[in-house]
């Protein structure tokens, strides 16, 4: 069967109310679908108007109706001040139903409360509320999340979409602060583990996340290339060597020593340090290089080395106060092991290396991360641009 895109626009509301965690775990643990590209937006009054006319002409029945008026009245800027949005993008067969299934209907708040399963995503965070007396006025409508009923509306809306993001930041800067001195950004990677399989452990990171009241003001989903994964971890392979080069070589002459029955000499004891210890902690280094980039060092021709890597993460971008601080406190130390309980990298984390998640440690660092991931660039547009390519 055909794999076609289809999406899913997370709305302003359910973004504020940080449940973007919530969602983005039910679609990939259920979807059977694989999430290639995803940017938050601040649609444009242009933009806005437009999809709500999408809607519209798509089923022209009461539900789409309202839905389209949803979108002019909470999608575009209002007093000025323009909203964030999450639009996320997603690749496999018949994605427009599948997507459709996890997301749900839409049904009246005045049902009985014990009938209300909370399966879908607008069961769980989605409102209908009507009139008691009159069933047919809706009192209060919040849909949670939107996303196409066919194909045909799918490709209509990436295009409109792929349009508008056109030469827009990939970071959304929507809300002046009191004292903008005491904001900071830092950068938070969900690594590769966490995508090997279809599985709720990004949104439920990002929920963990959530809980330091930072706001999200960026999202990608991000391949490094082997260059990038090379420049971004470069300062930890001198930290390696200096680590574990000593106590690699120690090791190795208390080895040798055992098994030959020999006493060694310091100078020995050196020698492995610069030799075996050494090599020890570049293997480490190049084992973070790979599993970052699904490449090893050495590798990789040298003409592809700044190719999109084989494996995925998501790179999400907090803004706040001590925005730093409060992300670290929540992901944990380094070692899984040695992490609080209720940490990421506790709950989530297998070892030093493969430790889920990674967040800037100074606000130094986050200016260097971003530089070197590119966060102003986004490849969901050139996603929808290739694929509407193939498909005319």
């Amino acid at each position: 069967m055909e794999q076609t895109l289809s999406y899913v626009l997370v709305t302003p509301y359910t973004i504020a109310k940080s449940r973007t965690g919530g969602v983005l775990a039910r679609l990939i643990s259920r979807a059977e679908l694989e999430l290639v590209g995803s940017q938050m937006i601040a649609a444009d009054e242009t933009l806005t108007k437009e999809f709500a006319n999408h809607l519209r002409l798509q089923n022209p029945n009461n539900a789409v109706t309202l839905l389209a008026d949803y979108v002019e009245q909470n999608l575009g800027p209002s007093g000025g001040r323009k909203h964030r949005a999450l639009l996320l993008l997603f690749r496999g067969e018949n994605p427009c139903g599948k997507l459709a299934a996890i997301c749900g209907h839409m049904h009246p708040e005045h049902q009985d409360v014990d009938d209300v399963t909370g399966e879908t995503i607008r069961d769980t965070y989605a409102d209908l509320i009507s009139d008691p007396e009159d069933p047919n006025k809706v009192t209060y409508f919040e849909p949670a999340v939107i996303t196409p009923r066919n194909q045909e509306w799918a490709d209509k809306d990436l295009a409109l979409f792929s349009r508008h993001l056109k030469g827009k930041e990939n970071i959304i800067r929507n809300i002046q602060y009191t004292d903008p001195t005491k904001i900071e950004q830092t950068l938070v990677i969900i690594k590769p583990d966490n995508w090997q399989y279809a599985s709720s452990k990004p949104g439920t990171i990002i929920d963990m996340f959530s809980r330091t009241g930072l706001r999200i003001i960026g999202i990608k989903v991000h391949r490094f290339s082997l260059a990038e994964a090379l420049d971004f971890y470069g300062p930890v392979e001198q930290a390696l060597r200096e680590k574990l080069a000593p106590l690699f070589g120690k090791k190795a002459r208390e080895v040798l020593e055992k098994d030959f029955n020999i006493q060694l000499s310091e100078d020995v004891e050196k020698g492995l340090t610069e030799s075996f210890g050494v090599s020890y902690a570049k293997d480490q280094f190049d084992q973070i290089i790979e599993f970052m980039s699904g490449t090893r060092t050495g590798k990789c021709p040298p003409d592809e080395i700044s190719h999109p890597g084989v494996v995925k993460c998501m790179i999400l971008f907090y803004e706040g106060e001590n925005a730093v601080k409060k992300i670290r406190d929540v992901l944990g130390p380094t070692d899984p092991l040695k992490a609080p309980g209720g940490t990421v990298r506790r709950e989530f984390g297998s070892n030093v290396m493969v430790n889920t998640a990674h967040a800037s440690d100074s606000a130094e660092s986050v200016e260097r991360e971003k530089a070197i991931i590119k966060y102003n660039e986004n490849t969901l547009a050139s996603i929808i641009d290739a694929y509407l390519g193939v498909r005319k």
